[in-house]
């Protein structure tokens, strides 16, 4: 997974990041942005425009912020609560809109 977006983003979703993607892969949950690793070219040009440094390559995530790296992933392979299955990669945020609901390890954060 090339960037992941880690809690500084949890309740303040800026999206910034999302103007600067240019291929869309940034999602929107309820209440953080999550990047689609499957989708992330690694060009990077969402990590400088965040005003709450919470991307980074998962690579060189922040001891801290570690359990993101995984948890950013979880949001596309596993079914979230009240969604009949995974998002997977669908080719673009504006395919899905807002999600509208985070991973449990956000949702409890």
């Amino acid at each position: 997974m090339p960037y992941i977006i880690a809690a500084p983003c949890i309740d303040v979703m800026d999206k910034s990041c999302v103007e600067e993607c240019p291929v869309d892969c940034i999602y929107e949950g309820d209440r953080k942005l999550y990047i689609n690793p499957k989708e992330c070219i690694d060009c990077g040009a969402c990590e400088p425009v965040c005003p709450v440094e919470a991307i980074s390559q998962d690579r060189r995530a922040a001891p801290e912020h570690l359990g993101f790296v995984e948890d950013n992933r979880r949001f596309f392979t596993e079914r979230l609560p009240g969604r009949g299955e995974p998002i997977g990669a669908p080719g673009g945020s504006h395919k899905t809109g807002r999600i509208g609901v985070d991973t449990p390890t956000v949702a409890d954060h």
